[in-house]
């Protein structure tokens, strides 16, 4: 075949829109790789990078707590499969945003010191009340926060410690809080205390402990504190809220291992959750218990 002038220029013009193409899909591909936690575009997460393909996997704490899961099997032990409780709840919420159906969530055990370990995780996530922390996120990441916490102590009813009003007053009371919380980093960094803070397992023992009246209070967050006080050992009281360390609020995360190419996705999840009033409504369902409580001074 005979190639003309004008054969070879319509050639030369259909090859160029071509190259135009490719690069327009380069561009596109780069836009859409991973970037930290915050970051990251909608194609990173179709499909979902799951460790599981198909299933999220998710961990808590063993035990875990009310109220943060609240709902219970046949034997009467925390079963996070139900949906209830404030951390179980968001677990499906966000599952759902992440378009997960509720079948293809799969719930796994670990402890709170061995989540916060360094290394590769066998889950997708971890969430039983991480607070953010610069420590933290050297050795793991985080999700964006889902919960402004606000630590609080709590006393038996009529004790001395019940009458602070202030850190300072913490200070000459034998205090508590389980291993590795910033609950426990509080009482140590802020109050102080004249007498070393007695260090537990977990919540539960430290509950245990404080009901045996081995401590005179012991250091929660708001919502645990809501809970054993009015479930627990109703004849204990919240005796304030204590005053915010730092600048900044303390927030909870869900713990990823580092450089999840999952945390984005998340993020956009909670985002979504966040502003159509989701993520406060489950707050205000599951948190949220009520009354005026004092804020100790400084």
């Amino acid at each position: 075949m005979k190639i003309t002038i004008r054969t070879l220029a319509a050639l030369v013009l259909a090859l160029s829109l071509v190259a135009a193409g490719c690069g327009g899909d380069d561009s596109d591909d780069a836009s859409s790789d991973t970037t930290e936690a915050g970051g990251g575009e909608a194609a990173a997460c179709d499909p979902l990078p799951l460790k599981n393909d198909g299933t999220l996997t998710v961990a808590t704490g063993e035990p875990a707590f009310p109220p943060w899961v609240s709902g219970v099997d046949a034997d009467g032990n925390d079963d996070p499969t139900l949906g209830e409780g404030f951390e179980s709840a968001l677990v499906y919420a966000v599952a759902e945003q992440l378009g997960v159906a509720e079948a293809d969530v799969e719930w796994v055990r670990t402890g709170f010191d061995e989540a916060i370990a360094p290394g590769e995780k066998d889950y997708d996530f971890n969430i039983q009340q991480f607070g953010i922390t610069p420590e933290r996120d050297e050795v793991v990441d985080f999700s964006d926060g889902y919960y402004d916490v606000q630590q609080v102590v709590i006393a038996a009813e009529g004790s001395p410690i019940s009458e602070a009003t202030s850190v300072g007053e913490l200070a000459d009371f034998n205090l508590g809080a389980a291993i590795g919380t910033t609950s426990l980093d509080y009482i140590d960094d802020v109050i102080q205390p004249d007498t070393e803070a007695a260090v537990f397992d977990d919540n539960a023992a430290a509950t245990a402990a404080f009901d045996a009246g081995q401590v005179d209070g012991i250091v929660y967050d708001l919502p645990t504190a809501y809970f054993i006080t009015s479930v627990e050992i109703p004849d204990s009281a919240i005796v304030g809220v204590l005053p915010q360390a730092g600048a900044d609020p303390e927030q909870l995360g869900m713990l990823f291992e580092t450089d999840s190419p999952l945390i984005p996705c998340v993020n956009e999840a909670l985002a979504t959750l966040r502003d159509d009033g989701t993520l406060a409504a489950l707050q205000e369902e599951w948190l949220s218990a009520g009354g005026d409580i004092p804020t100790l001074s400084e």
